[in-house]
């Protein structure tokens, strides 16, 4: 399906062997689906033209797709994906919310797990899918490279007549959320390492590629979706952004949320949706206006800093009723671009559906707690005998970022994941020592701190974590540079999202207001402007896997940091080996 029905290559036969002990004896964390089937894609990666706002440029795409090119599989599925680089620089891809039970090596992100797939040279993907079920979604994980080279990831219920926990619709729509530049997104990657500065903002925010019918030489390829009155259509929503928190509504139509990054939630009705940086959502929209007619989905972004430039246009995409007469579409009433209360608002009501079906298996209690800061930062310019200008907010300083005043530096000549493979203690590649708590304590939510705490450590520092520890994380954001929202996603894990909160986390007092009963469970948490977030999940899953904001630039710039959960006792709890195919650095 998808590519084609492509002879499997060796090394994707080589792992699948290996899967009956992956899935024939269930571990605690991914018990064995009932049945499963494999599913095979080709991916041809090239330079391909389009033109958005009167300009015509190549970017790089999927099959020729931008979006590219969906896949679809049932929960428990295998999926083998045969990359062919036949564009001009080095990539990866990443399978954004699967778990990968025991199997790292097929992640994606470049210098992490993998080295990148050359130019000319080709790569298979085994995806392994254990108990996700709902919208995911794949992208590019090396560079900018996600701005045209991502698409939707759709798991299904694993046998087929299977009911949703919700009516099951008449229809699917793509909502992929998006930005565009006019300039080449490498260029611009390539300019904010060379001064430092910030990156440029994008000429439009976009729904499937395309901003929308409000904007030049756009009319023609404006997404358009057909409904019928009286019918239910499920809008999977995926914000593929770059920098972009986004607020997405309907005129005409209340949503109803029914889920989250592949699982459920306990539907509940919306005007609008907030959706972060890297994250999905599952609406259901009734086609039920009584005048039918045309109306807009729109998508604007979200932000809080007032220090940022930021992209304040609206994208649009046409729902079109099948009897509708050539009127003007109506827009939806969308909250402004710095409305922080109607995004908290929308954020506090995202519960797990907690069912029998769908249980929610919190940890109630916790063997490693971690207070970890969110920040953009600076660094000095270059050496003491750089004559290097940069462009950062301080005379001599370039922007950076850290978790825990840590700017995490991506090593070169070989990824995280084969350093530990080989080692187990990283031989020299990275320091096991990533810290619990910030290295100063000060109050990170005051309005103006300090200049002398904008300051930050470059380091390529991971934390080990022992086999089935109950892990609970709280991301402290701060105001270094202005507070804004930050969308943190942990690879491998989906994690529960037991309580949020502004201003400074207090150890003793807040504990107490979370919710360990039906907590949204999550791959991706954005963390509140001028607050906190506080996750927990149990390391059952081994290997090493990437923690990072989900706004490009502060990746680039060093918002991340690597868990490596060692293995357990018996084999079905260990690592997978090293595959053969693996690409070198």
């Amino acid at each position: 399906m998808g590519g084609g029905a492509a002879k499997m290559p060796p090394a994707a036969l080589w792992l699948l062997l290996g899967m009956v002990a992956a899935f024939g004896v269930a571990a605690a964390a991914f018990p064995a689906p009932p049945a499963s089937r494999t599913n095979h894609y080709d991916f041809f990666i090239t330079e391909t033209k389009v033109t958005r706002l009167c300009r015509e440029k190549s970017v790089l795409a999927v099959n020729g797709q931008f979006p590219g090119p969906t896949i679809e599989a049932r929960r428990g599925d295998v999926v083998v994906v045969n990359v062919h680089n036949q564009g001009h620089k080095n990539i990866t891809l990443h399978w954004h919310g699967v778990d990968q039970p025991r199997n790292p090596w097929f992640d994606g992100p470049e210098y992490i797990t993998q080295c990148p797939i050359a130019p000319g040279a080709s790569f298979t993907y085994t995806v392994l899918l254990s108990h996700e079920e709902g919208t995911l979604w794949w992208h590019a994980h090396s560079g900018f490279d996600r701005a045209t080279v991502h698409g939707a990831f759709v798991v299904r219920p694993n046998k087929l007549g299977s009911t949703y926990p919700y009516p099951k619709p008449h229809g699917e729509i793509p909502v992929i959320l998006g930005e565009w530049w006019n300039a080449d997104v490498e260029k611009l990657l390539e300019e904010t390492k060379r001064t430092g500065g910030d990156v440029n903002v994008s000429d439009a925010n976009t729904i499937n590629g395309q901003p929308g019918d409000m904007f030049p030489c756009s009319v023609a390829g404006t997404f358009r979706a057909v409904v019928e009155r009286g019918r239910a259509y499920l809008l999977r929503v995926i914000n593929a952004g770059l920098t972009n928190d986004m607020f997405f509504a309907v005129a005409g139509h209340r949503l109803t949320v029914v889920g989250t990054d592949g699982r459920y939630l306990k539907p509940f009705a919306a005007d609008h949706i907030m959706i972060a940086s890297g994250q999905t959502m599952d609406v259901l929209l009734h086609a039920n206006n009584t005048k039918g007619g045309r109306y807009y989905m729109a998508a604007r972004t979200f932000q809080t800093n007032p220090q940022l430039t930021v992209n304040n246009s609206t994208a649009t995409a046409v729902l079109e009723y099948a009897v509708a007469a050539g009127t003007p579409p109506e827009l939806p009433a969308l909250p402004a671009v710095s409305d922080l209360a109607a995004a908290t608002a929308y954020t506090a009501r995202l519960r797990s559906l907690a069912t029998a079906a769908h249980p929610a298996d919190v940890p109630s209690r916790v063997d490693e707690r971690m207070v970890v800061t969110v920040s953009v930062n600076v660094l000095p310019c270059g050496g003491p005998n750089s004559n290097e200008t940069c462009e950062g907010p301080i005379n001599g300083t370039r922007l950076a970022a850290s978790l825990n005043n840590v700017s995490f530096v991506s090593p070169a000549g070989v990824d995280v994941l084969d350093a530990y493979y080989s080692s187990s203690v990283g031989g020299g590649v990275y320091e096991p020592d990533f810290p619990d708590r910030p290295p100063v304590a000060f109050n990170f939510t005051e309005a103006e701190p300090a200049t002398e705490l904008w300051f930050t450590r470059r380091g390529t520092r991971v934390k080990v974590l022992d086999y089935g520890a109950a892990v609970e994380v709280v991301f402290q954001g701060t105001s270094i540079l202005g507070a804004e929202p930050h969308p943190i996603h942990l690879h491998g894990y989906a994690f529960y999202v037991v309580g949020r909160g502004f201003g400074n986390f207090d150890e003793t007092r807040d504990p107490a207001t979370y919710n360990l009963v039906d907590p949204p469970y999550q791959n991706t948490v954005s963390v509140p402007s001028g607050g906190w977030a506080a996750i927990r999940f149990r390391a059952t899953n081994p290997g090493v896997w990437f923690m990072h904001c989900h706004f490009d630039r502060h990746t680039v710039w060093g918002m991340d940091t690597v868990f490596i959960v060692k293995n357990g006792k018996t084999p079905e709890t260990q690592m997978m080996p090293r595959p053969p195919s693996m690409p070198k650095c």
